[in-house]
């Protein structure tokens, strides 16, 4: 789960890097839904055309491969501001405190380094694609839009790491400071009160009010 952002009086520049890269983030995550979506509905022609008129999609199987580089790393730089990735916490949760926000520092910059060498890996891939002219087997696709698609996405990652881990450091820095979009751990009651609010908006607040009047 992410901290919320925080109000006037705490680092400027901080916030308004993340407000611009939320709305990036937020845009990516549009089209990586958008295009499940869209799959989705290409899968029901295909079925439907396949068995009640004998007519498939031609090259749906292409059009699927290609896709999966759009809905599977497009959304990936969303899932880390939101803290929604698989996290193994039973050390941090023992920790607290400095100790706490330097171990958080560290694993960041594992995974910095790591989408680094990514994105120069998967970059590497997609001009040998563009310069070889690479395509699909059945209706000859060109690969190299879905091979661009993964450094761009990485890089967006790595733009959000780069913000979490300045925000790490400046809680290693002064650990009584207020986290501001970086991940942190929260307990069950206030994941499942998160959950709601995304859930229901501004119906959450009227459901616990009344939930607090019965009580």
């Amino acid at each position: 789960m992410t901290s919320p952002s925080a109000p006037s009086g705490r680092p400027g520049t901080y916030i308004r890097f993340d407000g611009w890269l939320r709305g990036l983030e937020n845009a990516f995550n549009l089209v990586a839904a958008g295009s499940i979506l869209l799959l989705m509905l290409l899968a029901v022609v295909q079925i439907v055309g396949r068995n009640a008129f004998n007519w498939p999609v031609p090259g749906f199987i292409d059009i699927t491969e290609q896709a999966m580089a759009v809905f599977a790393f497009m959304g990936i730089a969303y899932c880390q501001r939101v803290g929604g990735h698989i996290r193994m916490e039973l050390l941090l949760g023992k920790l607290s405190g400095r100790a706490m926000w330097v171990a958080e520092m560290v694993g960041i910059t594992g995974i910095w380094i790591v989408v680094a060498a990514l994105i120069y890996g998967s970059w590497f891939h997609f001009e040998r694609s563009w310069s070889f002219g690479d395509s699909t087997i059945d209706i000859g696709l060109p690969t190299w839009p879905s091979k661009l698609v993964i450094p761009v996405a990485l890089s967006l990652l790595l733009l959000r790491l780069s913000l979490q881990l300045y925000g790490y450091w400046r809680l290693v820095r002064d650990p009584s400071a207020e986290p501001i979009a970086v991940p942190v751990i929260s307990d069950v009651e206030s994941v499942a009160k998160h959950e709601i609010e995304e859930a229901l908006g501004d119906d959450a607040d009227d459901a616990s009010g009344n939930e607090g009047t019965r009580r």
